[in-house]
């Protein structure tokens, strides 16, 4: 199992010393042509970047003050302009090992072979979590988001992404339908429920997120748990987004690919924040436009910098996947590096749009919204740490 999150094709260290800031590329990407250039693939730059230097690479550079921040991070090879981002409020690295033993040990459980194991564990889906969720170090807590991100990842790739672990674009919205069905059960029908019941049991990704919503729902209330699986099941439709493009041979431009990221993102996996942390934001809060803008703008950064971190490996595709910077480059028929800086520069905008956004909502008299703000916050400065430091995408650099 692979960790990337939900491409066209179809989601450790502290960090060292400070220096001065510098400026942000420039912002926003463009509109136009729908087809990727082959020659994106061959242009893209092979380098061999050593882990010793990766991690020297994602130095912060602190900027303003008040709070825990937010720093400039070089990353990558580091030649392209920084991300602006929150600082990572913590690394725990005997939590994080705790949690991914837990997820191992139910992965085992849930019919996982020793092959799919070892791709689980170099995931590292227990660092994860523990540098995205600081304000807990329950690990049965964390395990729960642990354990929903593996399963997330394992759909998109057993199901829309990795045509080696039978993947087949054809296939996958009736598939989705069936996970919808595992995480949500529907009630009895008679004489057609056996054959269901049979089918969710015969499936590791279903046996999978059937479980992991069972573990959800000990941790978290009624609302929380549908709150989880309708933005699961609205990224999905995102996916079938993704299938059919990849069907027909034809990529979207960077716009619409935007906008199906709005509903594919780390939003989801964000939408556990209170339940991790042991507390729940009211639904009238949540789905304020004002706080469901500033989830989504934290989701969608987190999810360019995944795309950053995915150029080498996406552009090396026999059937390039909808990668951002891609169809940045695609669209204005400029070089990879170009393109790069429009993606970093509309991160960090977002970035910067979550910040004040943050100021703007921190007069609300709710406890339970400025700590889900907060994890918010946190969550972007621990994805960017995941996503700087895990072997899957220094291997890729």
């Amino acid at each position: 199992m692979e960790a990337t999150h939900h491409g066209c094709s179809g989601r450790h260290a502290p960090y060292g010393s400070s220096a001065e800031p510098r400026p942000a590329g420039p912002s926003g990407p463009g509109t136009g042509a729908v087809s990727l250039p082959s020659l994106i693939a061959a242009a893209w730059p092979s380098r061999e970047v050593p882990y010793g230097d990766l991690l020297a690479g994602t130095h912060p550079r602190p900027v303003g003050g008040g709070g825990p921040g937010y720093v400039e991070r070089d990353w990558g090879d580091g030649s392209h302009s920084p991300l602006y981002c929150p600082v990572v409020e913590r690394v725990d690295d005997a939590l994080a090992a705790e949690v991914d033993a837990r997820l191992l040990a139910w992965a085992r459980d849930r019919g996982f072979d020793d092959h799919e194991l070892d791709a689980l564990g170099k995931a590292a889906f227990g660092r994860l979590v523990t540098l995205a969720h600081p304000d807990t170090d329950d690990p049965d807590a964390l395990l729960v988001a642990a354990q929903l991100n593996a399963g997330w990842w394992a759909a998109d790739d057993y199901y829309a992404d990795d045509t080696a672990l039978g993947a087949v674009p054809a296939r996958l919205p009736q598939r989705l339908t069936l996970v919808m069905s595992a995480m949500d059960p529907v009630p009895p029908a008679g004489e057609f429920t056996p054959p269901l019941r049979e089918a969710l049991h015969d499936d590791l990704v279903l046996r999978m997120l059937g479980s992991a919503v069972g573990h959800l729902r000990r941790h978290a209330s009624h609302a929380q748990v549908q709150r989880v699986c309708y933005s699961t099941f609205a990224m999905f439709v995102s996916w079938t987004a993704y299938a059919a493009w990849r069907e027909t041979g034809e990529h979207p431009p960077a716009w619409e690919y935007l906008a199906a990221r709005q509903h594919d993102s780390f939003y989801t996996s964000m939408t556990l924040i209170d339940v991790v942390g042991g507390y729940e934001v009211p639904g009238r809060l949540f789905y304020d436009p004002r706080v469901r803008r500033a989830a989504f703008q934290a989701g969608t950064a987190s999810v360019i910098v995944n795309d950053l971190h995915s150029v080498a490996k996406d552009a090396a595709d026999e059937n390039p996947v909808c990668n951002l910077v891609l169809l940045i480059a695609a669209d204005r028929g400029c070089s990879v590096e170009e393109a790069t800086e429009a993606a970093v520069g509309l991160h960090n905008d977002l970035v910067r749009d979550f910040e004040a956004g943050h100021r703007d909502l921190a007069a609300v008299p709710s406890p339970e919204l400025q700590r889900f703000l907060r994890g918010l916050r946190a969550w972007m400065g621990g994805g960017f740490e995941w996503h700087a430091t895990n072997p899957r995408y220094r291997e890729h650099a």
